[in-house]
């Protein structure tokens, strides 16, 4: 089964791929690999939540947050990659939380992400991480993350 079925059973869809908010591009596929910018998580333009973690933004609610926001990151790499069918391993997942001060459960946050790319993917959805918390995030997001995957044929 594809993978744009497989959200689709899921009941998601992908976005369209987030425009930058500075001088830089979404993604950047380089031979085999594609690199996707921090990606936020937004929807229609908008962060799903503001504000730091988990004052501001309960951890459920932050989990949530990446998930849309390695939605987002799916987007450019479908884009990049010609469908996400092409994906043949998630090699890197970075995530960074903002975090308030003492807050130390950034990889629960980054769960969100993952576990959507485990059930994408299965196996080669399993990646490498870093959970990282951080003082602020652009436009005051709960987190921001980017991938690294490889591609091989569809």
């Amino acid at each position: 089964m594809s993978i744009e079925n497989h959200l689709r059973e899921l009941g998601l869809a992908l976005p369209p791929v987030p425009q930058p908010v500075g001088a830089y591009v979404p993604g950047v596929r380089v031979g085999g690999l594609v690199y996707t910018s921090g990606t936020l998580p937004m929807v229609d333009g908008k962060l799903v939540a503001t504000g730091r973690v988990p004052d501001a933004v309960p951890v459920e609610q932050a989990a949530r947050a990446a998930r849309q926001a390695v939605l987002n990151a799916l987007a450019v790499v479908a884009e990049q990659a010609g469908g996400l069918d092409r994906v043949a391993r998630i090699v890197r997942l970075n995530v960074f939380v903002n975090s308030e001060p003492g807050f130390g459960a950034q990889a629960t946050v980054a769960n969100g992400a993952s576990e959507l790319l485990l059930e994408l993917f299965g196996e080669a959805g399993r990646h490498t991480r870093c959970a990282l918390g951080a003082a602020a995030l652009p436009l005051n997001a709960p987190v921001e993350l980017d991938l690294v995957v490889a591609l091989g044929e569809a």
